[in-house]
């Protein structure tokens, strides 16, 4: 007889100390093997990581982290845009081993209750054509596509997608 015993999921803040390292270094890593890119864009992942945790507004910006059975297995973050009524959805991860479970789907989720709830009218994301499994998500969300730029970036030429929600 097997167990078919699901695993223990939480979405939690990302707050705790180790975290934000974490959301690096997995992003290099899972990028890194499952499209080659390099190290530029982990400094972007970086740059954003380091951006929040240095000046972001609680009531307004957040971070978090799926833990699968008490390990970290993926990451979302939402920051303020250019303007006061729009968020930015950021840096979705999912580890390669916790993908199936759902956790992408959840971690939006979490991302789009808290801008609703912090009174903003629109999120925005920016993404790679590529990255199609996170697209499902954001389509299944509402997102709708709203340009694609051809750019060479992270070791490969890429269409990087801008995508927005309305949450009215």
């Amino acid at each position: 007889m097997t167990s078919t015993t699901q695993p223990d999921v939480v979405i939690r803040r990302a707050d705790r100390p180790g975290d934000l390292g974490w959301v690096v270094m997995a992003h290099g890593e899972a990028y890194d093997e499952q499209f080659g890119w390099n190290t530029d864009f982990e400094a972007l992942v970086a740059r954003i990581v380091a951006d929040y945790a240095t000046d972001h507004d609680p009531r307004r910006e957040a971070a978090w982290i799926a833990d699968v059975d008490g390990t970290r297995a993926g990451s979302i973050f939402l920051v303020t845009g250019d303007e006061p009524t729009v968020a930015k959805l950021r840096i979705l991860l999912v580890t390669p081993a916790a993908r199936g479970l759902g956790l992408g789907a959840r971690l939006v989720e979490e991302c789009l209750r808290f801008a609703r709830e912090a009174g903003y009218r629109t999120v925005t994301l920016w993404t790679n054509d590529i990255l199609t499994s996170a697209r499902k998500i954001y389509q299944a969300y509402g997102f709708v596509l709203v340009s694609e730029d051809p750019h060479e970036s992270f070791g490969h030429r890429l269409v990087g997608q801008t995508w927005t929600l309305d949450l009215s």
